[in-house]
């Protein structure tokens, strides 16, 4: 039995599940997975990169719309939203937290204090720029498109000074091995380009090319 369980909505995207991961779908309707896009880049999709690239185990139940309006299980849950992550008996929501927890269960929140506060803060930037990514979404994309791709330089910048002053940009943002907010700020960094329409901004950073990732989670990331 996987020792991780991650509760969640479906999204965009069909998947063939990759080494590890387990469905166990809720309700009816059709099973989806989470692709970066205009549908959004899932709050679970950091989640299972990182259980990914660190070889882990997990089981995946997808919830439909249907099950979470029958009401018990939005109910059980803390906040009244997903998702939803056990480890073992312990539970938690709030997407940010259970990163936070497996990168302090799998050794992946920097090698120092230091470290670990710069982390926190460049999640928090990639919080920022979710927020922008999602607001251009659910207005209107055509006629704001142009706007958003004129100022996401600017909204970048922020993490291309963090990847010069360390390594000169050969290395992580933070550090130099991975850390847990690695693939939330690799997450977006996919989302907030491919809005953009653009394989590369030519200002932007690389995120691709820092991800050491093994075989199996660079085919995850290219499904």
């Amino acid at each position: 039995m996987p020792p991780y369980t991650i509760v969640y909505f479906p999204a965009r995207g069909v998947p063939p599940a990759p080494r590890g991961r387990q469905r166990a779908p809720m309700g009816t309707g059709q099973t989806l997975r989470l692709l970066p896009g205009l549908g959004g880049w899932g709050r679970c999709e950091a989640m299972r990169m990182l259980l990914a690239d660190q070889g882990q185990d997990w089981k995946e139940e997808v919830v439909t719309k249907d099950a979470w309006l029958q009401g018990p299980l939005k109910a059980s849950c803390l906040y009244g939203q997903l998702p939803k992550f056990q480890d073992g008996d312990l539970t938690l929501y709030q997407s940010n937290a259970i990163l936070r927890h497996l990168g302090r269960s799998l050794g992946l929140y920097g090698k120092d204090q230091r470290e670990a506060a710069l982390v926190d803060m460049v999640n928090d930037g990639v919080e920022d720029l979710r927020r922008l990514c999602g607001h251009l979404i659910r207005h209107n994309y055509e006629k704001d498109k142009a706007q958003y791709v004129e100022e996401l330089p600017g909204h970048l910048k922020p993490f291309e000074t963090l990847l010069a002053q360390n390594q000169g940009g050969q290395a992580f943002i933070v550090g130099d091995q991975v850390h847990w907010g690695a693939t939330h700020t690799l997450g977006c960094f996919t989302w907030a380009l491919t809005l953009s329409a653009l394989v590369c901004h030519p200002r932007s950073p690389r995120p691709c090319s820092r991800w050491p990732a093994g075989v199996w989670l660079k085919a995850d990331l290219e499904l």
